[in-house]
């Protein structure tokens, strides 16, 4: 196994340690990561109220259940995250989900991206170090065999789009994208996901 990835899981959260630990820095008037602000606080306040209302209402479909139940090994997904990341608050609930679906296939870890550089710096998309970053890992050998983010298809489609438009990304779009979540209800995630460890199993990654 990388030492990178060695030593973020060696630091690495469940879940609910997440949550909480997200929970106790607001009750400080912090928000996790380096960088300390009243607006980067104020949207780790939305995001927990959010995640608190997805652990709720979030569903995996019944097909997204039966093709979970059909994987030959276990994984580790290796999630890069901070509390004030709003697309990390629409899919870490989704990912939580699919993991206890898994009957124990999918083991969820999660760390913060700015105690993590060396790691971030080693998935970057288009050169950014853009999160949620979820990285795809062989339980059995250690081995990464594939990552997955910041967010899905459409999504991603949706901000590209904006930003060829009007050149900037500004807080439109941010309202816009929270309605594309919304809309999606994380489905996308579900599928998108799901494909990736289907490829690894039928050898098609």
């Amino acid at each position: 196994m990388k030492s990178s990835i060695a030593k973020a899981l060696f630091r690495s959260h469940t879940y609910p340690e997440y949550r909480k630990l997200v929970a106790d820095l607001l009750l400080d008037g912090k928000s996790t990561g380096n960088e300390q602000s009243e607006s980067l606080t104020n949207y780790s306040k939305l995001n927990d109220a959010r995640m608190n209302r997805l652990d709720k209402t979030v569903k995996i479909t019944d097909a997204i259940i039966s093709r979970i139940e059909k994987l030959e090994h276990k994984y580790i997904w290796l999630v890069i995250s901070e509390g004030w990341c709003g697309d990390a608050a629409q899919i870490l609930p989704v990912i939580n989900k699919m993991a206890l679906a898994s009957h124990k296939k999918i083991d969820l870890r999660i760390v913060l991206r700015d105690e993590n550089e060396g790691l971030m710096n080693e998935y970057l998309t288009n050169g950014a170090r853009a999160i949620p970053k979820v990285i795809i890992i062989c339980k059995e050998a250690g081995i990464v065999r594939a990552d997955w983010g910041p967010r899905p298809r459409g999504a991603s489609e949706l901000i590209a789009n904006y930003k060829k438009e009007f050149g900037v990304l500004d807080e439109k779009i941010k309202t816009d994208l929270q309605l594309w979540y919304l809309a999606d209800k994380g489905i996308s995630v579900q599928e998108e996901l799901t494909e990736i460890v289907e490829n690894i199993q039928y050898g098609r990654l």
